[in-house]
């Protein structure tokens, strides 16, 4: 069996189901709804879901709840009220960096509030519980910039290597760097593909800037620390000296 033949087969294994992962996303939507009250503008299907590059090893679906730009109190009101609505309605709530993560229907959802910064546009103002800080992004600009690159095999990929080697990745941040690694390689050539973005991975990551293609002053490289990143490299290492492809992903 040839490395493409192998590596579609992995993508096969862990392919999401999307009716289901949706059918559960519509299922705590009443929740939402009622959480955001008369200030609630939208939810919508965000991250893998939305770019394609989702792995059923991870997260079924991200949601993106948008509220008004009016509406009342700080991030972290936002965030930690709806923490409580979900966990209010009867589902099983963890506190996530920007996210409150529930399973609906056996489906892995992960619920990303945000208050619209002004009445218009897409540009949100989201909380980070890890910092207690704050972040503005632009979810439309991060699922077009990853949709648009011709590299979703290569990143599905990807995440299923983090997820199969308990590697502290986060998702966008993966998404940059693999389409980064890949800007001069020729699209469909999955396993000559994949080795280099290991060989980056290992050779590049820690020394490399990435910036939020939606806001210029979000750094997104900073989202690990020195160790993080240095254990992502020595795994790529690791990846990339395997002599078979049932090695590095399985």
């Amino acid at each position: 069996m040839s490395g493409d033949t192998y590596l579609r087969s992995i993508l096969k294994k862990y392919d999401v189901n999307v009716s289901g992962a949706e059918a559960a996303g519509n299922a705590i939507y009443p929740v939402l709804q009622t959480w955001g009250n008369s200030y609630f503008v939208k939810a919508e299907f965000s991250g893998s879901l939305a770019k394609g590059t989702g792995v059923n090893l991870g997260t079924d679906a991200d949601i993106f709840i948008s509220v008004s730009s009016t509406t009342p109190g700080t991030l972290a009101d936002l965030y930690e009220t709806l923490f409580n609505a979900v966990s209010q309605a009867g589902y099983t709530a963890r506190k996530q960096n920007v996210s409150i993560g529930t399973t609906v229907n056996g489906y892995k959802i992960d619920l990303v509030p945000g208050r619209r910064q002004s009445q218009h546009g897409n540009d949100h103002s989201l909380y980070k519980s890890k910092s207690n800080s704050w972040t503005q992004t632009n979810i439309t600009t991060h699922i077009n910039h990853v949709k648009r690159s011709n590299r979703i095999d290569e990143i599905r990929l990807a995440k299923i290597w983090r997820e199969l080697h308990n590697l502290d990745f986060p998702s966008f941040y993966l998404e940059m760097a693999v389409i980064d690694s890949l800007k001069y390689a020729t699209a469909g050539k999955l396993a000559a593909n994949f080795l280099t973005v290991l060989e980056f991975f290992r050779d590049s990551l820690s020394s490399t800037r990435y910036v939020d293609p939606a806001n210029s002053s979000n750094i997104i490289s900073d989202d690990l620390n020195a160790a993080q990143k240095s254990a992502v490299s020595s795994q790529a290492r690791l990846s990339r000296n395997q002599e078979t492809w049932g090695g590095i992903v399985w």
